[in-house]
């Protein structure tokens, strides 16, 4: 496919297994040492298709994974790699799911353990402490925390975050910790933002707490140079799971950037004046194009290029509250791309 047509198909598809040893092996001059992290939520739910995955979808992606050459590892090791400036080999991959629903273990467990794909899950106390039916239980949680699935902190009413007061986010974060550490032995390391909803101070409370790195929504290739506590994973459902789409993310590569504005997750100003500056080598900087999106579908937007490698992006209104999301991709060799990508919240005022 040509690199016109894919520019088109790449529109409307951002509207929306090689087994590793337990540490990661490091690889001498790999592909920007770059890790695209995948998220979840259900599996073969068909009532819930926003967050669900069809069975045969996940069969399908795993048995990709297997057999083109993909480094998938337990997402710690990543965060370990990436806060020791080390590299990653070309094409690694981690799985994570949110909110420790009960198909994550009746579902997905058996497959990811048949593959010998490791998995984070992210959970988000209070259902399953209230017994939703829908939820895992502790048993199963600890069941599988015990086979070395590593479990992560989710808060414990899964609250949209940048509405709470500060006082509130500590205590969401705080209270999940405890119950974690009482259920599981260990107080979990990573942490994973509602909805993917952050902002600066949010994320310096994390920081605050202990965690190695925490986890938004939006879709980028993670890589050393991120920000650990606002790292981007590629969220897939029913609707963005074509294999197409599918094998975009799990091919891309890292859009190395600098100097992002705005910094802060949480708009203050709207419309934002989004831009960042491209790394070098910035090659096929002519052919990088953005889209932009609201909970209301695609959002228009003017693309500017200043000098060389500054890349401003404007809108000709405001954002509408709630969640706005920006894609960046730029072409890159053997008919890969590179991505990058922010997740806004837009608080109702």
């Amino acid at each position: 496919m040509t690199r016109r047509i894919w520019q088109a198909a790449l529109g409307f598809i951002f509207g929306a297994l090689w087994l590793a040893p337990a540490a990661p092996v490091l690889a001498q001059g790999a592909s920007d040492g770059g890790a695209v992290i995948l998220m979840y939520h259900r599996f073969g739910e068909a009532d819930y298709p926003s967050t669900n995955i069809q069975v045969a979808q996940i069969d399908a992606q795993l048995k990709m994974l297997s057999d083109g050459g993909f480094t998938v590892l337990p997402l710690p090791d990543i965060v370990a790699a990436f806060e020791r400036g080390e590299t990653l080999p070309d094409r690694t991959i981690a799985i994570t799911i949110d909110d420790a629903f009960r198909s994550i273990h009746d579902v997905a467990w058996p497959k990811f353990q048949a593959a010998g794909v490791p998995f984070t899950v992210f959970v988000a106390t209070d259902p399953v402490d209230r017994g939703h039916s829908n939820y895992m239980t502790w048993d199963q949680i600890r069941a599988l925390h015990q086979a070395g699935v590593t479990i992560g902190n989710h808060s414990v009413s899964h609250p949209h975050m940048p509405d709470q007061y500060l006082t509130v986010v500590r205590r969401e974060i705080e209270t999940a910790q405890k119950r974690l550490t009482e259920e599981l032995g260990e107080a979990p390391t990573l942490f994973a933002y509602p909805y993917g909803e952050a902002s600066q101070a949010i994320a310096e409370i994390v920081e605050e707490m202990g965690f190695k790195a925490a986890l938004g929504q939006h879709s980028a290739v993670a890589f050393a140079a991120h920000d650990r506590y606002y790292l981007p994973r590629f969220a897939l459902n029913e609707t963005f799971s074509a294999r197409e789409r599918f094998e975009l993310i799990i091919n891309a590569l890292p859009l190395p950037v600098s100097d992002v504005t705005p910094a802060d997750p949480t708009l203050s100003v709207n419309p934002p004046p989004f831009g960042f500056t491209i790394e070098p080598p910035a090659e096929n900087l002519a052919s990088l194009n953005c889209f932009a999106f609201a909970q209301g579908g695609a959002i228009d937007l003017t693309l500017q290029r200043l000098g060389g490698t500054r890349v401003e992006v404007r809108f000709a209104q405001p954002l509408p509250p709630g969640r706005g999301r920006i894609n960046c991709t730029m072409p890159a060799e053997d008919g890969r791309w590179r991505w990058f990508g922010m997740q806004y919240y837009i608080p109702a005022r």
